[in-house]
């Protein structure tokens, strides 16, 4: 489910310079347009926070697969990163 972004886990730090954005979604090349902000709480402090990046194709359907397991947190626009 993890694209090559950031640090090559699919996850974005904070402060973290990422020159071409790229969706998290397997096999998607698409620059990405949308955060999704995550954590797993059975294996997370409550205040962190894992990225995956996503397309506007690929928003729905990533954020829907983290909704019905409960991690997903927040979604915002790429832009934020910045």
């Amino acid at each position: 489910m993890i694209g090559a972004t950031g640090d090559g886990t699919g996850d974005v730090h904070a402060g973290e310079v990422v020159p071409d954005l790229m969706c998290s979604a397997k096999g998607c090349g698409a620059h990405a347009t949308w955060v999704l902000r995550w954590n797993n709480p059975k294996l997370h402090q409550p205040e962190r926070r894992k990225t995956w990046l996503a397309c506007d194709d690929h928003r729905d359907s990533l954020g829907e697969f983290l909704s019905l397991r409960g991690f997903l947190r927040e979604t915002e626009p790429a832009s934020a990163l910045g």
